[in-house]
């Protein structure tokens, strides 16, 4: 095997689903709460839309930028939201991890520096390493909103990596930290790599994206997808909006291995930008009442927690080693759990909880936890 290929470390949140499955199959309770994935159907009209397109014979190669109809639906998107977008900036790739892969093979090269918020999402360091950069964790402040990126900036850094709202911590970046992460990007000539794929899932706090700011949309990647807002996760569909020189060369990587994605999906997409939101509005909405169980079942425990603003995520501080907490609270409790150790350096007694399932197994879960933790307090 390859050194790049001996060097990346097994996805700890597949390997635990995975886990948990084998255990459902068993017969066992399983409560899988280790997955960022909705549990709602994909909305009708964009399944419908996918069906349409089928039975229109839309099963052929398309242009590897995306199809023209779904690349306008996005720079209408982004000119929505205050951006200055063109056909030359978009790239539409095979799911949102995608686009940061290329966007990160496309930047970065060997001695590269990527910062990365401590904790920040697994598959961040994996493409970092795969490049051959090297990630530099920054530790975020008690309250998770803001980190000294400033301490950590060298010659050698060459991209910020900001996702907002934020798995694991659920925290919605306020406009002055992202502000201070303008003014290091162009004080230092560095790239910002800016994940926004829980940008709609909202409860507190305002979602800024960090490209509408001055000076940001030449140097800012806007990595943004379908499969969290839509309920689109197996359907792999994702977007990058970044400067011409930047798409160019993703377009370039892409071209060379997926190709484009898949045909008939990005007719889905363009009906998911251009459909009634409503759906969306009522997802989120759902959420919003998930967590908010979630949240009420924790403080019973006294539990600490990053603030969960948005995506659907708690981060909790169960005051033990975090693996071994996860590995016991599925093996004798049925539930599963991502290890907070999977998301950084600094948060080996934190575990993620995703609470994109239903309000009864959050209630169901709520009491095993608590069974565990008093069992080991």
């Amino acid at each position: 095997m390859s050194r790049r290929a001996k060097s990346i470390q097994p996805s700890a949140t597949l390997s635990i689903s995975s886990k948990a499955k084998e255990l459902a199959k068993q017969g066992k309770p399983v409560i899988d709460m280790s997955v960022g994935e909705p549990d709602f159907i994909t909305p009708k009209h964009i399944i419908d839309a996918a069906i349409e397109a089928l039975n229109e014979g839309r099963t052929f190669y398309t242009p590897t930028r995306g199809i023209p109809e779904l690349v306008d639906a996005i720079i209408d998107w982004a000119r929505q939201r205050g951006m200055d977008a063109g056909v030359e900036n978009v790239i539409v790739t095979p799911g949102a991890k995608y686009a940061i892969f290329e966007a990160i093979m496309a930047t970065i090269e060997e001695g590269d520096e990527v910062i990365l918020l401590d904790p920040s999402w697994v598959s961040y360091e994996p493409c970092v390493q795969m490049a051959d950069g090297r990630v530099v964790w920054v530790p975020h402040n008690e309250g998770f909103e803001d980190a000294p990126i400033e301490d950590y900036v060298t010659s050698k850094t060459k991209m910020i990596v900001v996702n907002s709202p934020s798995n694991p911590l659920g925290v919605v970046y306020p406009k002055e930290f992202l502000k201070k992460v303008r003014d290091i990007a162009i004080d230092n000539n560095v790239l910002v790599l800016s994940d926004e794929i829980y940008d709609r899932i909202v409860f507190e706090g305002e979602f800024t994206s960090i490209a509408r700011f001055d000076g940001m949309q030449e140097r800012t990647i806007l990595i943004n997808g379908f499969s969290k807002t839509y309920a689109m996760t197996g359907w792999r569909l994702g977007f990058a909006i970044a400067p011409e020189e930047i798409t160019k060369h993703m377009l370039r990587i892409q071209s060379h291995s997926v190709s484009h994605p898949t045909s008939f999906v990005q007719y889905a997409g363009v009906a998911a930008f251009k459909g009634d939101q409503k759906c969306v509005e009522e997802m989120v909405a759902e959420f919003r009442v998930r967590r908010d169980i979630l949240r009420e079942g924790l403080d019973e425990m006294g539990l600490r927690y990053a603030p969960p603003e948005g995506a659907f995520y708690m981060f909790v501080d169960v005051g033990r080693d975090s693996m071994t907490f996860c590995q016991e609270l599925l093996e004798k409790e049925y539930v599963a759990a991502t290890p907070g150790s999977a998301f950084g350096k600094a948060f080996s007694t934190w575990i993620r909880l995703s609470y994109a399932t239903s309000r009864q197994n959050i209630c169901k879960a709520i009491d095993r936890l608590g069974n565990l933790i008093k069992c080991t307090s």
